[in-house]
């Protein structure tokens, strides 16, 4: 992206939450949406944007499903970084791996938010276990428990290259 703008691309398994994400990061975020037989989800792209460290951030989440790999590709493109949200309630489940390993070849700067800490079962430890010296920050995005903290890391991370 340009001076002072980085793109953020968030990625994650259905629903890990990462549209909740960005709702908590950006509450006037934008949200495209389909019901499907497991509930609402993702079906084009989230779009949030905010300002952090003085760099305008903007956010693109991106479908969890299999068959949105293409939306995923498209999005990816021109990243300055990327999010893997993960569902700290399940942990790294096949399509996180997936990802993970897709943005590993790229050689792209991410992170790991192990979401859903403030629900019964969750083991943020468990993400940290199965993903080491991987940076992974505990968050809640239904409540807002450390998402900006998170982010604001992360784009920590990202202006120190």
């Amino acid at each position: 992206m340009a001076e002072g703008r980085l793109k953020i691309v968030v990625f994650g398994s259905f629903n890990a939450g990462k549209s909740s994400f960005i709702q908590a990061l950006d509450p006037r975020s934008r949200h495209i949406e389909a019901s499907s037989e497991e509930g609402h989800t993702t079906v084009a792209f989230d779009f949030g944007r905010l300002t952090v460290r003085d760099k305008a951030v903007f956010l693109f989440g991106t479908p969890g499903q299999e068959r949105f790999e293409f939306v995923r590709q498209i999005l990816s493109r021109g990243m300055d970084g990327a999010i893997i949200v993960v569902d700290a309630t399940t942990g790294v489940d096949a399509m996180t791996r997936h990802l993970y390993d897709q943005l590993k070849a790229l050689k792209v700067p991410l992170v790991f938010m192990a979401n859903k800490c403030d629900s019964p079962g969750a083991v943020p430890q468990a993400v940290s276990r199965d993903l080491p010296g991987e940076m992974v920050h505990p968050i809640s995005a239904r409540n807002g428990e450390n998402v900006h903290a998170a982010l604001d890391a992360f784009v920590a991370t990202l202006t120190a290259r």
